[in-house]
């Protein structure tokens, strides 16, 4: 009786939408969806993932799986579907955005992995050690012993790396989805508990997303494959996330929407290292083509981070270190070249 009291309370409630709240979350679905875009297309574009970890993005698709399973399993989203019955479509699919945003969430999060997988630089140390084999000198290997971070550079990722990641990613939800199916299946009253434990997981989990990211783009002095407007649209939009799910969950939800704060501060962390190293070598472009590209020969550890908001000057493909192989053992007179 208890139940059907709050289930007729709740409905009573869906049943007049807050106008600001649906526009709202409406500009959150597609919010979410446009701020992805730029991270797509990067990757894309550049047809190479470097720079991106790997256990970011394990993390990440496992914590939006978390998300998707806890927002489905919560008994109030179960009563919000019952209620869609009675209530008008308006209020019905105001009702249910808020799934939408988590599924949307999911969604993009998941085909950057793949994304991930499908341009994860193959050929790098093959490649790289070719290149230094080829174009070795007595002046390259002055160069070389002299710049220490030409040999100091730590390779990518191996592709079974990506490999490893995308099917734990995918082993996971379907664990994950064959546990909430049978909890709600034969032990619905265990249901929101399990919910709890969905959020509390999401919630750890996007804790720690964005530490291998941080020390990845640190170690690399560069964002790469990184999109910055991805993270200058998502870190407010975080923030404007968890807001809109509080306000329609409530306290008794707080394991849907609390992941969104965190995730929104740690981003803001990555988001101001990005723009940091992106002005710095903005800087030092600019004041080695005002010195007549002097200041270039020292600053062999940044053609990176250079790369990263400048492309175009070398070719899309190149990772970091055969960018730093090229531009250290490449010998001043080339074969071929004029003079």
């Amino acid at each position: 009786m208890e139940a059907f009291n709050f289930k007729g309370s709740r409905c009573q409630d869906l049943a007049s939408p807050s106008i600001t709240n649906f526009v709202i979350s409406w500009i959150l679905v597609i919010g979410i969806l446009i701020s992805y875009l730029p991270q797509h297309y990067r990757i894309i574009a550049r047809r190479s993932s470097a720079g991106i970890s790997p256990y970011f993005i394990l993390l990440g698709s496992t914590s939006s799986t978390c998300a998707v399973a806890n927002i489905l399993v919560l008994p109030l989203t179960r009563t919000d579907f019952k209620c869609c019955e009675e209530i008008s479509p308006f209020a019905c699919t105001a009702a249910l955005l808020g799934i939408a945003q988590v599924g949307m969430q999911w969604s993009c999060f998941f085909l950057i992995m793949l994304l991930f997988l499908i341009f994860f630089p193959r050929s790098t140390s093959t490649t790289s050690a070719a290149r230094s084999s080829a174009t070795s000198s007595p002046n390259a290997a002055t160069s070389s012993s002299a710049s220490p971070s030409a040999t100091t550079t730590s390779p990518l990722p191996p592709f079974r790396d990506a490999l490893i990641v995308v099917s734990t990613s995918l082993l996971f939800l379907i664990l994950i989805f064959l546990t909430s199916i049978f909890t709600l299946a034969n032990h619905s009253s265990h249901a929101q508990r399990l919910a709890d434990v969905l959020g509390l997981g999401s919630t750890l989990l996007a804790s720690i997303q964005y530490i291998p990211q941080l020390y990845t783009t640190w170690r690399l002095q560069s964002v790469l494959s990184l999109s910055i407007p991805m993270m200058l649209i998502q870190t407010p939009g975080s923030f404007l996330w968890a807001a809109s799910l509080a306000a329609r969950l409530g306290w008794e939800g707080w394991s849907a929407w609390a992941v969104y704060g965190v995730t929104g501060c740690l981003q803001g962390i990555l988001l101001g290292m990005g723009i940091a190293f992106e002005v710095r070598d903005w800087r030092k472009r600019n004041g080695g083509r005002g010195m007549g590209g002097a200041s270039n020969d020292n600053d062999n550890g940044s053609v990176a981070s250079s790369y990263a908001s400048a492309e175009g000057h070398f070719d899309e493909n190149e990772d970091i270190d055969e960018l730093r192989a090229e531009d250290e053992h490449t010998p001043l007179l080339r074969r071929g070249s004029p003079g």
